[in-house]
């Protein structure tokens, strides 16, 4: 393995998952503001599965995303 090349791509991987995952978001929250169903003033729970198959890697993120 080359180190630096699975480096580089593991990066390459992360920063899609951020830019994406920031993007799908920003716009549920959104709409969840528009429909009425998110005020503006909540902390919202989130998960994140991270699985890699033909590692057997399965994974839960847990956090919380304060709107305020």
């Amino acid at each position: 393995m080359d180190e630096e090349v699975f480096n580089m791509q593991l990066r390459k991987f992360l920063k899609n998952v951020g830019v994406t995952s920031q993007r799908e978001i920003e716009s549920a929250v959104r709409a969840a503001l528009e429909a009425g169903t998110l005020k503006g003033d909540e902390t919202v729970k989130a998960k994140v599965t991270l699985s890699i198959e033909a590692l057997g890697l399965n994974t839960e993120i847990d956090g919380d995303i304060q709107l305020v």
